[in-house]
Protein backbone atom coordinates (compact mmCIF):
# COMPACT_ATOMS: atom_id res chain seq x y z
CA UNK A 1 0.00 0.00 0.00
CA UNK A 2 1.16 3.62 -0.97
CA UNK A 3 1.07 6.54 0.49
CA UNK A 4 -2.47 8.06 0.30
CA UNK A 5 -1.78 10.89 -1.65
CA UNK A 6 -1.91 11.45 -5.32
CA UNK A 7 1.19 10.52 -7.12
CA UNK A 8 2.36 12.46 -10.57
CA UNK A 9 1.75 10.23 -14.40
CA UNK A 10 4.51 7.81 -15.01
CA UNK A 11 4.52 7.18 -18.82
CA UNK A 12 6.57 4.26 -19.75
CA UNK A 13 8.16 3.83 -23.34
CA UNK A 14 6.72 1.12 -25.39
CA UNK A 15 7.93 -2.01 -24.67
CA UNK A 16 9.27 -1.21 -20.75
CA UNK A 17 8.98 -3.40 -17.95
CA UNK A 18 8.12 -1.23 -15.54
CA UNK A 19 9.17 -4.73 -12.73
CA UNK A 20 12.78 -4.58 -12.76
CA UNK A 21 13.72 -6.00 -9.57
CA UNK A 22 17.23 -5.19 -7.07
CA UNK A 23 17.63 -1.91 -6.03
CA UNK A 24 16.29 1.94 -6.65
CA UNK A 25 18.28 4.86 -6.60
CA UNK A 26 16.56 8.48 -6.98
CA UNK A 27 18.28 12.00 -6.46
CA UNK A 28 16.79 15.27 -7.23
CA UNK A 29 17.99 18.61 -7.84
CA UNK A 30 18.21 20.00 -4.20
CA UNK A 31 21.40 21.18 -2.41
CA UNK A 32 24.70 21.37 -4.39
CA UNK A 33 22.82 19.38 -7.03
CA UNK A 34 23.95 16.47 -5.21
CA UNK A 35 20.97 14.19 -6.13
CA UNK A 36 21.24 14.27 -9.91
CA UNK A 37 24.70 14.74 -10.39
CA UNK A 38 24.61 11.54 -8.98
CA UNK A 39 22.11 9.51 -10.81
CA UNK A 40 23.29 10.89 -14.06
CA UNK A 41 26.98 9.74 -13.71
CA UNK A 42 25.18 6.40 -12.05
CA UNK A 43 22.78 6.13 -15.81
CA UNK A 44 26.16 6.76 -17.72
CA UNK A 45 28.40 4.54 -16.21
CA UNK A 46 26.16 1.76 -16.18
CA UNK A 47 24.58 2.39 -19.67
CA UNK A 48 21.29 2.19 -18.40
CA UNK A 49 18.22 2.66 -20.42
CA UNK A 50 15.58 5.05 -20.12
CA UNK A 51 12.22 3.58 -19.57
CA UNK A 52 9.87 6.36 -18.90
CA UNK A 53 8.88 9.56 -17.97
CA UNK A 54 7.17 11.72 -15.24
CA UNK A 55 4.80 14.09 -16.58
CA UNK A 56 2.28 16.39 -15.17
CA UNK A 57 0.08 19.33 -16.54
CA UNK A 58 1.29 21.97 -13.69
CA UNK A 59 5.19 20.86 -14.83
CA UNK A 60 7.73 23.57 -16.58
CA UNK A 61 7.26 23.41 -20.32
CA UNK A 62 11.18 22.43 -20.66
CA UNK A 63 13.10 19.86 -22.76
CA UNK A 64 16.20 19.34 -21.32
CA UNK A 65 19.11 18.53 -25.05
CA UNK A 66 21.81 15.94 -23.78
CA UNK A 67 24.21 14.71 -26.37
CA UNK A 68 21.29 16.24 -29.49
CA UNK A 69 18.73 14.74 -27.92
CA UNK A 70 15.62 16.61 -25.99
CA UNK A 71 14.19 15.45 -22.69
CA UNK A 72 11.39 15.77 -20.44
CA UNK A 73 13.54 16.89 -16.87
CA UNK A 74 11.89 13.69 -14.40
CA UNK A 75 13.02 10.40 -15.93
CA UNK A 76 13.31 6.51 -14.87
CA UNK A 77 15.84 4.50 -16.54
CA UNK A 78 16.76 0.77 -15.74
CA UNK A 79 18.86 -2.16 -16.00
CA UNK A 80 19.69 -5.48 -15.06
CA UNK A 81 19.25 -5.52 -11.21
CA UNK A 82 18.84 -1.75 -10.92
CA UNK A 83 16.86 1.17 -11.44
CA UNK A 84 17.08 4.77 -11.43
CA UNK A 85 14.48 7.96 -10.97
CA UNK A 86 15.83 10.94 -11.80
CA UNK A 87 14.48 14.69 -11.47
CA UNK A 88 17.01 17.62 -13.69
CA UNK A 89 15.00 20.34 -12.83
CA UNK A 90 14.29 22.55 -8.99
CA UNK A 91 10.15 22.41 -8.22
CA UNK A 92 8.79 24.08 -5.54
CA UNK A 93 8.05 23.14 -2.58
CA UNK A 94 4.74 22.28 -2.63
CA UNK A 95 5.46 19.48 -5.20
CA UNK A 96 7.60 17.52 -2.70
CA UNK A 97 5.20 15.07 -1.40
CA UNK A 98 3.59 13.90 -5.18
CA UNK A 99 7.14 13.70 -6.25
CA UNK A 100 7.95 11.35 -3.84
CA UNK A 101 4.62 9.17 -3.65
CA UNK A 102 5.56 9.06 -7.39
CA UNK A 103 9.09 7.68 -6.93
CA UNK A 104 7.24 4.99 -3.79
CA UNK A 105 4.68 3.96 -6.69
CA UNK A 106 7.38 3.25 -9.28
CA UNK A 107 9.42 1.56 -6.42
CA UNK A 108 7.07 -0.69 -5.40
CA UNK A 109 5.40 -2.00 -9.09
CA UNK A 110 9.29 -1.85 -9.88
CA UNK A 111 9.66 -5.13 -6.99
CA UNK A 112 12.57 -3.51 -5.83
CA UNK A 113 14.16 -4.57 -2.69
CA UNK A 114 15.83 -1.22 -1.63
CA UNK A 115 15.50 2.07 -2.00
CA UNK A 116 18.78 4.42 -2.24
CA UNK A 117 17.85 8.19 -2.49
CA UNK A 118 20.88 10.51 -2.80
CA UNK A 119 20.56 13.84 -1.27
CA UNK A 120 22.86 17.15 -0.38
CA UNK A 121 22.73 19.19 2.83
CA UNK A 122 24.08 22.51 2.71
CA UNK A 123 27.26 23.15 4.87
CA UNK A 124 28.42 26.90 4.56
CA UNK A 125 31.70 25.81 5.87
CA UNK A 126 32.58 23.35 3.90
CA UNK A 127 35.84 22.46 2.46
CA UNK A 128 36.17 21.80 -1.62
CA UNK A 129 38.11 18.60 -1.00
CA UNK A 130 36.37 17.56 1.95
CA UNK A 131 32.71 15.97 2.74
CA UNK A 132 30.75 15.14 5.41
CA UNK A 133 28.79 11.88 4.51
CA UNK A 134 25.45 11.11 6.91
CA UNK A 135 22.86 8.26 6.69
CA UNK A 136 19.31 7.71 7.64
CA UNK A 137 17.98 4.44 7.61
CA UNK A 138 13.91 3.44 7.61
CA UNK A 139 15.02 0.09 9.15
CA UNK A 140 17.39 -2.10 11.53
CA UNK A 141 18.94 -3.48 8.78
CA UNK A 142 19.74 -0.29 6.51
CA UNK A 143 21.24 0.87 9.91
CA UNK A 144 23.89 -1.74 10.60
CA UNK A 145 24.47 -1.24 6.89
CA UNK A 146 25.35 2.08 7.27
CA UNK A 147 27.12 1.71 10.31
CA UNK A 148 29.01 -1.31 8.84
CA UNK A 149 30.96 0.40 6.57
CA UNK A 150 31.76 3.62 8.90
CA UNK A 151 28.98 5.92 7.74
CA UNK A 152 27.90 7.80 10.46
CA UNK A 153 23.95 7.83 11.04
CA UNK A 154 21.86 10.84 12.61
CA UNK A 155 20.40 10.01 15.79
CA UNK A 156 18.17 13.09 16.09
CA UNK A 157 17.30 15.82 13.72
CA UNK A 158 15.08 16.94 10.44
CA UNK A 159 15.51 15.88 7.03
CA UNK A 160 13.45 17.49 4.94
CA UNK A 161 11.81 17.68 1.50
CA UNK A 162 11.52 14.51 -0.71
CA UNK A 163 14.26 12.78 0.81
CA UNK A 164 12.35 13.27 4.38
CA UNK A 165 9.04 12.19 3.38
CA UNK A 166 10.53 9.03 1.51
CA UNK A 167 12.29 8.33 4.50
CA UNK A 168 9.42 8.73 6.55
CA UNK A 169 6.99 7.01 4.68
CA UNK A 170 9.25 3.70 4.84
CA UNK A 171 8.94 3.74 8.15
CA UNK A 172 5.46 3.67 8.31
CA UNK A 173 5.07 0.94 5.32
CA UNK A 174 8.44 -1.04 6.45
CA UNK A 175 10.02 -0.11 3.21
CA UNK A 176 13.50 -0.34 3.35
CA UNK A 177 14.80 2.99 2.20
CA UNK A 178 18.14 4.77 2.73
CA UNK A 179 19.23 8.75 2.43
CA UNK A 180 22.93 9.22 1.68
CA UNK A 181 23.29 12.67 2.69
CA UNK A 182 26.86 14.43 1.92
CA UNK A 183 27.73 18.21 2.82
CA UNK A 184 27.56 20.45 -0.51
CA UNK A 185 28.61 23.38 -1.49
CA UNK A 186 25.54 26.35 -1.04
CA UNK A 187 27.00 27.90 -4.40
CA UNK A 188 28.16 25.48 -6.96
CA UNK A 189 27.48 21.84 -8.21
CA UNK A 190 29.09 19.58 -5.63
CA UNK A 191 30.43 16.67 -8.01
CA UNK A 192 33.17 15.96 -5.33
CA UNK A 193 30.13 15.54 -2.76
CA UNK A 194 28.48 13.64 -5.10
CA UNK A 195 31.72 11.20 -5.71
CA UNK A 196 31.58 10.79 -1.96
CA UNK A 197 27.78 9.34 -1.89
CA UNK A 198 28.33 7.25 -5.12
CA UNK A 199 31.07 5.57 -3.33
CA UNK A 200 29.09 4.69 -0.59
CA UNK A 201 26.49 3.37 -2.49
CA UNK A 202 28.44 0.97 -4.28
CA UNK A 203 29.77 -0.05 -1.04
CA UNK A 204 26.41 -0.87 0.11
CA UNK A 205 24.97 -2.14 -2.60
CA UNK A 206 28.06 -4.42 -4.15
CA UNK A 207 27.85 -2.44 -7.65
CA UNK A 208 30.80 -1.73 -9.67
CA UNK A 209 30.26 1.94 -10.34
CA UNK A 210 33.69 3.49 -12.19
CA UNK A 211 33.93 7.79 -10.45
CA UNK A 212 36.84 8.62 -12.92
CA UNK A 213 34.95 10.78 -14.86
CA UNK A 214 32.72 12.23 -11.74
CA UNK A 215 36.06 12.75 -10.31
CA UNK A 216 37.21 14.81 -12.94
CA UNK A 217 34.18 16.78 -13.69
CA UNK A 218 34.54 17.73 -9.77
CA UNK A 219 37.74 18.61 -10.02
CA UNK A 220 37.16 21.08 -13.84
CA UNK A 221 34.30 22.82 -11.35
CA UNK A 222 36.75 23.49 -8.59
CA UNK A 223 39.32 25.31 -10.69
CA UNK A 224 36.71 27.26 -11.86
CA UNK A 225 34.98 28.51 -8.71
CA UNK A 226 38.87 28.66 -7.72
CA UNK A 227 39.74 31.13 -10.33
CA UNK A 228 36.00 32.65 -10.22
CA UNK A 229 37.12 33.59 -6.38
CA UNK A 230 40.75 34.73 -7.55
CA UNK A 231 39.31 36.87 -9.72
CA UNK A 232 36.77 38.57 -7.59
CA UNK A 233 39.69 38.82 -5.24
CA UNK A 234 41.88 40.77 -7.43
CA UNK A 235 39.49 43.41 -8.39
CA UNK A 236 38.76 44.04 -4.60
CA UNK A 237 40.89 47.26 -3.42
CA UNK A 238 43.02 46.75 -0.34
CA UNK A 239 42.10 48.16 2.77
CA UNK A 240 43.94 51.35 3.85
CA UNK A 241 46.22 51.43 6.24
CA UNK A 242 45.11 53.25 9.57
CA UNK A 243 45.76 57.13 8.92
CA UNK A 244 45.54 57.13 5.60
CA UNK A 245 42.50 58.90 3.83
CA UNK A 246 40.48 55.99 2.23
CA UNK A 247 38.18 59.18 0.30
CA UNK A 248 38.77 59.73 -3.21
CA UNK A 249 38.93 63.15 -4.75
Amino acid sequence: MTAPFEPYTLVLHEGANPRTGGIAVCGFTNAGMVGVISTSHIIRALNLEQQGTVLNENFPAVALVQDEVPKHPVRIYQGEGIGVFTSEIKFEDDKDISLATTVLEWFIKGGFDKLYVIDGIISQDKDMMESMLYGVGSSPSTRAALKEIGIETIRSGVVSGITGFLLGEGDRLGLDITALLSEASPIYPDARSAAIAVEALSELTGMEIPLGELLENARVIEESVREMFDKQTSNVLPQPKVGDDPSFG
